[in-house]
Parts: structure tokens; sequence; C-alpha cells
């Protein structure tokens, strides 16, 4: 279970970072969720993975650590808000400029 959870992680990471680099502004979007993603999953891999432990402590026994899943909801909702946010923002600045490139130079018109 660690060995899926650590080739996820790096697959959703190394593929952010590659659209994340790209020169328009929807891979570049695509690529901070995905790697928003990426880190999601590594905070709820630090809480422990344990597919049998209970869901409340009653002494002794392994259990999940709850505080990494109470982290990786609250990073969801702030990361599904930025999301929307650069969506809009990418949508404007397509629409003033005329095109979708990230360096926001405005193309040279004859």
């Amino acid at each position: 279970m660690e060995t899926l959870y650590a080739v996820t992680t790096g697959v959703l990471s190394a593929c952010g970072l590659y659209l994340t680099l790209r020169g328009r502004t929807f891979p570049v979007v695509v690529g901070l969720t995905l790697l928003s993603y990426a880190v999601n999953l590594f905070l709820f891999s630090m809480g422990g993975l344990t597919t049998d432990g209970p869901a409340l402590v009653h002494g002794e026994g392994v259990y999940a650590d709850p505080l990494p899943q109470a982290l990786v909801l609250t990073a969801i909702v702030i990361g599904f808000a930025m999301t929307a946010f650069v969506v809009i923002l990418a949508m404007r600045a397509r629409s003033e400029l005329g095109n979708d490139q990230v360096d926001g130079k405005k193309e040279d018109r004859e």
C-alpha cells in the first residue's frame, strides 16, 4: 500500500510540474491542481496507512492520526476555491489580452 501511495504521489507531482511549466494557461491550471492533489496524498499518508485501525482510540493499538485527515479536508476546500479563482483570472486575461499565454504579452497585430 505504501508503494502505491509513493508511486501515485510521484506521478502526480511529475505530471503537475510538467503541466505547470507549459506556456498556456489551461495546462498551468491543471498542473497546479495535480500538484495540490499530490500534496494532499502526501499529507494524508503522514497520518499512517492503517486498514483495520479503530476510529476511536481505547488504550493501546494501531490507529490512524486524524490531524492529517483534517488538514487534507481543509486543503481540498482551499484548493477548489483557488482553482476557481485562477480559472476566472485566466478567462479574464484571455478576454483582455486576446491570447492565453502565461507571460501575458499582447500579440503584435498588423
